[in-house]
This record gives structure tokens, sequence and C-alpha cells, in this order.
């Protein structure tokens, strides 16, 4: 599973593409489905297991789902299943891993949220904000509008900039400090209304719990070294962050 979310999410990166060579976006094209093929082949298994031996998880409940009377569609149930397996590999261990770059680089808030155990709650939250590992999405939209002094028409494509609105000088204060006491943080890591990021929930208590667990052991943590991020314009985080810790 990890090695079809990085041939899926890091399918720009020659570190994780599945092909190395420069692809035209046709052939790019191609190999994205090619992955998808590889994901709705091992999820077709466990639909067929779980039709036949039910049990008390989730793959269950995906692969029984009826609508009309009819089982879901293929492509619908291999799109729930990703969702499920992939959502959370990179987006959380990208903030989980900015987290802790961005305690490195700021030895006040390491020190802060060491002595607060209280704020580590915010501190996963302003991580998100800080890191927003889905950096892009794309809707259409429904309405003639007028956003920020520029027209949009019914059906124009929209590109939305997470990692700007993160940023956004009229929303945050100080946008371009890490803030382990932020309040509020209105970050839109997790997108907004109808299309909110169903995995929120469990990503906060995932980086919660780790943090409620690490901080108590750690005296100290710093870089050491350069820290490099994925090359994706859609999800991305660090995947190299070398640092030096001291331990209680």
């Amino acid at each position: 599973m990890l090695k079809l979310t990085q041939d899926l999410f890091g399918a720009q990166d020659p570190d994780t593409a599945r092909l190395k060579e420069k692809l035209g976006p046709e052939q790019f094209a191609a190999m994205i489905q090619a992955v998808v093929n590889d994901f709705g082949a091992y999820f077709a298994k466990i639909s067929a297991d779980r039709r036949a031996n039910p049990r008390d998880d989730l793959a269950t409940v995906i692969a029984n789902a009826r609508i009309d009377g009819e089982y879901m569609p293929e492509h619908d149930a291999t799109s729930y299943y990703m969702i499920v397996a992939t959502a959370g590999h990179d987006t959380t261990s990208s903030s989980t891993a900015g987290a802790i770059w961005a305690l490195a680089e700021n030895p006040e808030e390491f020190a802060k949220v060491k002595a607060n155990p209280g704020l580590v709650p915010g501190l996963v939250d302003e991580a998100i904000r800080w890191m927003t590992p889905v950096k892009t999405f794309m809707r259409s939209a429904t309405a003639d509008t007028e956003m920020g002094g520029r027209k949009i028409a019914r059906g124009d494509w929209l590109m939305l900039g997470y990692a700007s609105g993160n940023r956004d000088e009229e929303v945050f204060e100080e946008p371009f400090r890490f803030r382990c006491d932020r309040k509020p943080n209105r970050h839109v890591a997790f997108g907004y209304g109808a299309h909110l990021c169903l995995g929120q929930y469990l990503a906060k208590l995932e980086m919660r719990i780790l943090f409620e667990e690490l901080l108590p052991r750690l005296k100290s943590v710093s870089l050491d070294g350069e820290v490099k991020m994925s090359q994706a314009t859609f999800v991305n985080g660090p995947k190299k962050l070398p640092i030096r810790f001291e331990l209680n």
C-alpha cells in the first residue's frame, strides 16, 4: 500500500515515480491509470473475500454496500478503498514530520508545548496548517460569481491553493510564524463544507497521541542536515528530515 501510495502521490518525484523517464501528459495519465488499476486489482480480491466471509471491518462495509439493490460499481468501490488506503499515508506523515521540523527550528515553541501538554492539540492543528500536505485541488464554479474583484463564470475551473490560503494575512495573525498556541486556527488543510476530509479526526487523533507520548521523552530536538521536500503539485511533504535529539 505504501508503494502504491507513493506511485500515486509521488509520481512527479524521481525518487518515488514508477517510471523515471520524463513523460508527456498522455504518458503521465497512462501511468497514473496503471497505478489505479493495480489498486483496483488488489481491492477486488478483498471485496470478493469480504462478500464470501464478512467481517467487522470497513472493507466488509464497502464490499457489501448496495445502491438500488445492486453492489456498488467497481470503480466507486475502488475509489472508496483508495481514499481510505492512501489519504492517511503521505498526508499524516507529512504533517507529523512538519511538526518535528517546526519544533526543531523553533526551540521556544518546543519549550512551550513541553511545559504545557495541553497545547498538543494546538500543535497538531498548527502543524497541519504549516505543512498543508494537500497543496491544490481543482473545482468548477456552479454559478457566476465574483471574488476578490475577479469575475468567475459558471463552469470555470478553479485551482484551490490550500498552502496559500493557510497563510492568508487577512485570516491569520503572523501567518508565516509557527505557533502551537494559535487560536483561532481556521486553516483549510482539510478542505471545507461538503468536501471536508473524511479522515481529519483520525489524522489529528494519531498525531495527538504520538506527541503526547513523544514530547515528555524528548529533552531537545534540532535539525542535523538539509531538509528535502518531495516533488509534487498535489500531495507533498518532507522526504528527508535529518534531526538530532536528546532524551530525558
